[in-house]
């Protein structure tokens, strides 16, 4: 006799499900409407993207059911509600950079807003779960959606880019899938929890196992984060994007991979593994100088800020691995200070995109275009003066405020002389990051360059981008005022969830 399962769907806790399913069919929504009207405008979809995230920003604050759900798969604890918080405010404001002046190919497809979407949902499954599945199911959701949309900027450079991009996505995907089977052939589970209960209580047998499966998680998270020697795609694929596109990719993105990292390698920094506590500690190292190293030589600012991505995400390695509470709240907080003035520079590069003409006879990227800017436009020299200072650590700007928690964090943890040598390193890298973002400040302010037509500068903005920039500005700039209670609102997630 066939046994009979019942399911009370009162108890799979759909909550936890219905912000995801919100994004998922905010953009078949969008694909819908495109199917019965193609012709309606760009703007439309822009503002419906906005809309259905806006649904789902406050489906996740006003999160208060049980931490599991559906069938135990969803976890929504404190770590994933403020994650989700984090990335939604952040998708928010990339999307509205699209109601620019210029109509770029890709914006002239509904789809790209409905892919956006769906990238959107797949990074909350990413946060939202501890079991290795369901993290796949949404790494390769949101994977897929951005292969696609960078492609869909249609230039040489972008499908080479796109075609790189997907080539080592495909293999950090066969490396993630390769990690998981190796942690299920050693626990018999794919939740993270339960794998961790185990490991421990076996004194974490086969152990050569175990670290062939953490081999094969590091080279899939560290591509998705890029870490190096995991990095090569980034600044190809930066360049080839729009800068808008660019500076969601070294932000959003991360934020879901700096979850799982975290969810994955919690096991053993807690169990004070040596192996993996040093395979985290090089790798660290390495990103943060290499990144910084990479970028001193750098004339195109898409591609300066690229390689300064990958020194900054090596920065909140650094967090994870030293494994305090501290540490913890130090990641969110100085990713969401680095946000800020990291998408206030893109969104400066963004708004001085001119298709048909250069700056000052360069590329408008290129950092010679930017001579003289003091001259032609002072308010824009100053706005983008103040965010690469910002990117400096330069006190009193946002990311020396994330930059000076994270290094106390170190100072303040436990083992004293291996954090205080990992505190040091991170001071040398941000004192060598410093040469590379006033590089284009002494251009703006101290170059001298060649008239160029008023509506090259500032060529692609609208009144919208402007009031974002803006804000991003006054963000940065009175950050000394918002970052204690910004400490005590990711406190608060941060210690219910355990961490």
């Amino acid at each position: 006799m066939i046994p009979v399962i019942s399911v009370d769907f009162m108890e799979l806790n759909f909550q936890t499900l219905a912000p995801m399913i919100v994004a998922l069919v905010g953009a078949l929504v969008i694909i819908c409407i495109d199917l019965s009207n193609k012709h309606l405008d760009k703007s439309l979809y822009i503002m419906l993207t906005v809309v259905f995230l806006s649904i789902d920003l406050v489906m996740v604050y006003g999160f208060s059911g049980a931490v599991r759900g559906f069938f135990d798969i969803m976890l929504v604890d404190g770590i994933s509600i403020l994650s989700q918080l984090t990335l939604l405010i952040l998708s928010i404001a990339f999307v509205l950079l699209a109601l620019g002046k210029q109509k770029l190919q890709e914006y002239r497809y509904p789809e790209y807003f409905a892919l956006y979407l769906f990238a959107v949902a797949g990074f909350q499954f990413m946060v939202s779960s501890d079991s290795l599945i369901m993290i796949f199911v949404g790494l390769e959701t949101s994977s897929i959606a951005i292969y696609t949309m960078v492609a869909m900027h249609n230039r040489m450079k972008t499908i080479e880019a796109a075609i790189k991009y997907f080539t080592m996505g495909a293999l950090s995907t066969a490396f993630f899938t390769f990690g998981a089977m190796v942690f299920y052939s050693v626990t018999g589970t794919v939740e993270l929890g339960k794998v961790s209960e185990i490991l421990v209580h076996s004194d974490f047998n086969n152990y050569a196992l175990i670290l062939m499966g953490v081999t094969f998680m590091l080279g899939a998270l560290g591509f998705k984060l890029s870490l190096v020697p995991f990095h090569s795609w980034v600044p190809d694929v930066y360049e080839g994007s729009t800068a808008a596109f660019a500076g969601f990719l070294a932000i959003v993105p991360k934020i879901a991979a700096f979850v799982v990292v975290l969810r994955v390698f919690e096991i053993f920094i807690s169990a004070e593994d040596t192996y993996v506590q040093a395979a985290l500690y090089i790798i660290a190292v390495v990103t943060m100088t290499m990144g910084n190293l990479m970028a001193l030589s750098q004339t195109d600012i898409k591609r300066m800020l690229a390689f300064s991505s990958i020194s900054h995400a090596g920065f909140v390695l650094c967090a994870i691995l030293i494994g305090t509470t501290q540490a913890t709240i130090g990641i969110f907080v100085y990713w969401i200070l680095f946000a800020i003035a990291n998408l206030g520079a893109f969104g400066i590069l963004w708004i001085n995109r001119n298709k048909t003409a250069s700056v000052n006879g360069q590329n408008p990227n290129s950092i010679h275009a930017y001579a003289g800017l003091m001259k032609t436009s002072p308010i824009l020299a100053a706005v983008m003066a103040m965010f690469m200072l910002s990117l400096a650590g330069v006190p009193p700007f946002s990311v020396f405020w994330g930059k000076l928690y994270l290094i106390g964090a170190a100072v303040n943890a436990e083992h004293l002389s291996f954090n205080m040598y990992l505190a040091l390193i991170m001071a040398l890298n941000s004192a060598i990051a410093v040469y590379y973002y006033v590089k284009p400040v002494v251009f703006m302010f101290f170059k001298e360059g060649t008239e160029v037509q008023d509506e090259v500068i500032l060529s692609n903005s609208t009144t919208m981008l402007q009031t974002l920039l803006g804000v991003f500005a006054i963000l940065s700039i009175a950050s000394i005022f918002l970052v204690e209670p910004l400490i005590e609102f990711i406190s608060y997630y941060v210690q219910i969830s355990g961490y």
